[in-house]
C-alpha cells in the first residue's frame, strides 16, 4: 500500500469513533500491538528530542525499504509511534520524504494533543524524515 493508501485507511478508522475518549483508547491500542523494540536500540542516538516522554525509533533498510520500530514509556505516545511506524513503515525513502501527512489533521490528532505532545509527534515525524533523507542520500 501507499502513504496515501494507508492514511486513508486511518482516516476512516478513526472516523468510526464518535469522541476523542475512544480515539484515545484505539491509539492505546495501536501502541499495545506495537512489536517488542530490541533493547539494543534504545540508545541516546534513537531517543526522539524534543518529547516529553521517552521515545525511540529505530530504522533499518531493507530492498530499498525502510523498516522502523518504536517504543515509548507513555502509552498515548507509543500510540502515536505505531501509527506512524504503520504508515512509513515498508516505504522508499523517496517516498517518506515526500509525504504528506494530512491524516493528522483529518483525524483531529493535533488538536486534541497537549502542546508538548504536539512537539513531540512533529519530532518523531523530523525523525523518521531524516532517517529517509539519509538513507536516500546512500
Amino acid at each position: 500500500m501507499t502513504i496515501e493508501e494507508i492514511q486513508n485507511q486511518i482516516v476512516e478508522e478513526f472516523s468510526m469513533y464518535d469522541d476523542w475518549m475512544d480515539k484515545y483508547a484505539y491509539l492505546i491500542e495501536i501502541g499495545n500491538g506495537l512489536e517488542t523494540m530490541d533493547e539494543a536500540h534504545k540508545t541516546d542516538d534513537n531517543l526522539i528530542k524534543g518529547c516529553q516522554s521517552r521515545v525511540w525509533f529505530h530504522a533499518g533498510l531493507k530492498d530499498g525499504k525502510l523498516y522502523f520500530e518504536a517504543d515509548s514509556d507513555a502509552i498515548i505516545t507509543k500510540g502515536i509511534a505505531g501509527l506512524l511506524i504503520r504508515v512509513f513503515s515498508g516505504q522508499t525513502p523517496h517516498d517518506i520524504v515526500n509525504a504528506n501527512l494530512d491524516f493528522i489533521d483529518k483525524i483531529g490528532l493535533t488538536q486534541h494533543l497537549s502542546p508538548t505532545r504536539s512537539n513531540g509527534l512533529l519530532s518523531m515525524i523530523k525523525q523518521i524524515k531524516y532517517y529517509a533523507l539519509a538513507y536516500e542520500a546512500k
